[in-house]
């Protein structure tokens, strides 16, 4: 079944409840905050005890017994529990409530339980969300049934602010409202800032303030859901966006952002936007003002902005490295299986490629042992695999726990890691031990100092970084990136690193190893190393002698590639204008062979006697001059033929040559003693008859000094730029 709620009408601690009777239910919430509140909350409603008729499971936290028969689960734990018994056969009912947040475990989840589903005649499924399409949620469970409850509808007023800062819209809201205010913020920095912005204008004197995010523990999160008597400010993330509910609502201030995850794998670094939220996330935020009766919103950005009309899924834009370990791990593969929305197939192959790496698969993608232990830890399998090189030592979880973001757990990562590893669980290792370890799970973000920068890095991926300022300064080349992100700086766009870790350079084994060639720029010759790369990074590499095959390919494709203007192209438009067929390709590279640079490539020692004697007679290279000189022919993709000629050299020629099986005309660019030309023509004759006397006038004056007879079909033609006598002239 489907069920579509309004925000208010209950379905999260109502139909859960309802549904115990058909045997054992298991409810996913997707944030730890909400599924403690949630299991107190229904715990009240029902008479029930947590711990024994309803309960919880969270990463490193447990309240729930033998007699549990509602237990509410966070994502992770779901699919934990599908991965380790593929039919669930514990419960009847699975309840997915809030599926529009689209997490990743969310996705999943939903795609194994419905294999679970289609194997279990007795097993039900149930999705809730009070924003969601609802159709494709039903279509793919087999069509099932949707019921949609409008809840208990309360007026809502909702003013928009867009150039209101958090503050000005709390004072706003704050004398025109009587329960508690509740203010969205995209992350837990804009939180921290927020309260002391609020407690410094004076705005909320005597008014409690509350912050309530991911990051804050336990007990600090439970308080921000306790009722109280005054008036209360809670500043919170997307966190009470859906089923948490903080008590006493009935105004919202909404700023409208949200901080948003992306992984770019190709780059292999995080980054964490910041981002206008959807139009179904700024109505669930509303809904919380009206939920036990008249509310006002407060929306911090202009009412013409329009907003996407549904968030965009984790699965669309995260790492898919843990899913995809449970995945495998559950008997499927990601190319095949069967999911909600199919994420991209790159992003597949980055988390295959990445969990080959950490030795969690084989090449055939089969699970390893150690990839069956790391699914043990309930951690990224980065960090899984740092825990089980480093032991499990204390230096190794305090480590692992900040780099989850949540350091808070290493008490709890301690014990479970000591289970897991049994008797190989360690009480201490050196810092080298736990670099090494922290290399292991971030080998792919390898990164080598640059020798001109050193506070910049080329990374595995054969990406540029810059070391931030947050990184500890440390000798040596070599470091894994343990935070990368995409940053900006002078308008281009560059990962910068904020937290690294020294890497031992003979921990560095080459991933491959080659002979590479290359034509140097300045001299055409071909020079040869053995290169050894970690990805796209070079380790190190040694001159060898050039194989003479691919030494002769190079040189013969870097010939040809120099384009319509170099001597391949040239060739090509003669061969073209004579009507001779020349194979260039098989030439070039006959004639590459032996030759030590591209200038000794000399393809008409190739072309066969009699083909360059048809060559040579109907395009020739050059044109003998009158002057004694030879002029370069040009030869046109159009069929027309050219050279640029001083005028004075060519007194004398009556007419213009014809070349070519068609006779075509040379069409001769008539040059000044700078080298400008002065006139073009493809008929000599005209010209001399017609229009040289007028160009002789113009040039004379400039150029006295150089020959301009008044009959040119009698004068010397000539190259030197100053009259040598009168006779030789012929022009008194």
């Amino acid at each position: 079944m489907v069920i579509s709620a309004a925000p208010g009408a209950g379905k999260t601690t109502r139909v859960p409840p309802v549904l115990v009777d058909r045997g054992p239910v298991i409810l996913l919430q997707p944030r730890r905050v909400a599924a403690r509140a949630v299991t107190r909350r229904i715990a009240d409603e029902q008479g029930w005890v947590v711990g024994r008729e309803v309960g919880w499971q969270i990463r490193f936290e447990r309240r729930s017994s033998a007699e549990t028969q509602l237990l509410v689960v966070t994502e992770g734990i779901l699919t934990a529990r599908l991965q380790n018994d593929p039919l669930l056969s514990d419960f009847t009912t699975i309840v997915f409530d809030e599926f529009h947040e689209r997490s990743i475990h969310s996705d999943l989840g939903l795609a194994l339980a419905r294999q679970a589903w289609l194997a279990r005649d007795e097993l039900n499924l149930v999705v809730m969300s009070a924003t969601l399409d609802v159709d494709r949620v039903a279509r793919f469970l087999g069509g099932c049934a949707v019921v949609t409850v409008p809840g208990l509808l309360h007026p809502n007023a909702i003013e928009f602010a867009g150039d209101e800062s958090l503050v000005q819209g709390v004072a706003s809201v704050l004398p025109r409202s009587a329960g508690q205010i509740l203010c969205f913020l995209p992350g837990a920095p804009e939180i921290q800032r927020a309260e002391r912005d609020l407690r410094a204008s004076g705005v909320t004197e005597g008014v409690e303030i509350v912050p309530l995010h991911g990051s804050i523990d336990g007990e600090t999160q439970d308080r921000g859901m306790r009722p109280v008597s005054g008036r209360r400010v809670t500043l919170a993330t997307n966190i009470a966006e859906t089923s948490l509910t903080v008590p006493g609502v009935s105004t919202v201030v909404d700023t409208g952002l949200q901080k948003v995850a992306r992984y770019d794998g190709a780059r292999g670094i995080d980054s964490l936007t910041l981002e206008r939220v959807s139009q179904d996330s700024a109505d669930q935020r509303a809904g919380r003002a009206a939920r036990l009766g008249p509310g006002l919103v407060r929306r911090l950005w202009d009412a013409r902005q329009r907003l996407e009309p549904h968030r965009e899924p984790d699965i669309a834009r995260l790492d898919l490295a843990g899913p995809v370990l449970y995945l495998l791990a559950w008997g499927a593969h990601p190319d095949r299986f069967e999911w909600f929305d199919a994420p991209p197939a790159a992003r597949i192959a980055d988390a295959l490629r990445l969990l080959e790496r950490l030795r969690a698969i084989d090449r055939d993608h089969h699970l390893t042992a150690l990839g069956r232990q790391m699914l043990r830890l309930p951690m990224h399998p980065r960090l899984a695999r740092i825990l089980i090189d480093g032991g499990g030592a204390p230096e190794v979880v305090a480590v692992c726990a900040r780099l989850s973001g949540d350091i808070a757990v290493a008490g709890n990562l301690q014990r479970v890691v000591s289970y897991v590893l049994e008797g190989e669980a360690r009480t201490h290792v050196s810092d080298a031990e736990l670099r090494h370890s922290l290399f292991v799970g971030y080998a792919d973000r390898l990164a080598r100092r640059r020798s001109d920068q050193r506070d910049r890095v080329t990374l595995a991926s054969g990406h540029g970084a810059v070391l931030g300022r947050e990184c500890e300064e440390f000798e040596g080349d070599y470091l894994v990136a343990l935070d990368v992100v995409a940053a900006e700086r002078a308008g281009v766009a560059e990962a910068r690193i904020r937290s690294a870790s020294p890497v031992d350079v003979e921990w560095v084994v080459p991933t491959a190893t080659s002979v590479e060639h290359s034509v140097n720029s300045d001299t055409g010759r071909i020079r040869a190393a053995r290169v050894k790369r970690f990805d796209a990074l070079v380790i190190s590499t040694h001159p060898v002698a050039p194989d003479p095959l691919i030494a002769a390919e190079l040189l013969a494709t870097t010939w040809l590639a120099r384009g319509p203007d170099g001597p391949a192209g040239r060739l090509l438009r003669r061969a073209r204008f004579a009507g001779v067929e020349l194979n260039l390709d098989a030439l070039a590279h006959e004639a590459a062979f032996g030759a030590d640079s591209i200038d000794d490539i000399d393809i008409g020692r190739r072309v066969p006697y009699a083909i360059m004697r048809e060559l040579e007679a109907a395009a020739p290279d050059s044109l003998p001059l009158p002057s004694g000189r030879d002029a370069r022919l040009e030869y046109a993709d159009d069929g027309s033929v050219s050279a640029a000629v001083k005028l004075q050299e060519l007194f004398g020629m009556a007419d213009s040559p014809r070349l070519g099986p068609t006779h075509v005309p040379v069409t001769f660019q008539l040059l000044a003693p700078n080298g400008r030309a002065v006139q073009t023509t493809r008929d000599l004759r005209s010209f001399w008859e017609t229009t040289y006397s007028e160009v002789r006038k113009e040039l004379r004056g400039r150029y006295p000094k150089h020959p301009w007879p008044e009959d040119p079909w009698t004068a010397t033609p000539t190259h030197r730029t100053v009259k040598r006598s009168r006779s030789s002239t012929g022009t008194r």
